[in-house]
């Protein structure tokens, strides 16, 4: 067996660790089109949420938004304790979302004061 020093650019190509303030948003597109990725984000939800301990800073925001298309567009925000649930859907990294017109898709209803205090 060989072993080896590793040194600090052995993981340059990793890419930086992930921003933990970091939220995460998925366009799943048209409303009456988004149900599977919506149950597949809900049951990996689920199984981390328990596993984590069931944090009130863990949660997954929903919000219908109209992109000036003939139908909306269902968005789910992630917020950053629930970064590793965002992986059951295409994501990008977003700024914290107003709270006007989300609604709760997975977590605790004491989210809004941990997430959204003002």
């Amino acid at each position: 067996m060989i072993i080896r020093d590793l040194h600090t650019s052995d993981f340059q190509a990793l890419g930086p660790a992930p921003d933990p303030a970091t939220w995460y948003v998925a366009d799943l597109g048209d409303a009456m089109l988004a149900g599977e990725q919506q149950d597949r984000v809900e049951h990996r939800f689920a199984a981390a949420y328990q596993q984590a301990g069931r944090p009130p800073a863990m949660a997954v925001f929903i919000r219908h938004e109209s992109e000036g298309g003939l139908h909306c567009h269902v968005k789910l925000y992630f917020a950053p304790r629930a970064a590793s649930v965002a992986e059951a859907v295409p994501t990008r990294p977003c700024g914290k979302p107003a709270p006007d017109g989300l609604g709760l898709f997975a977590g605790s209803p004491d989210c809004w004061s941990v997430l959204f205090p003002d």
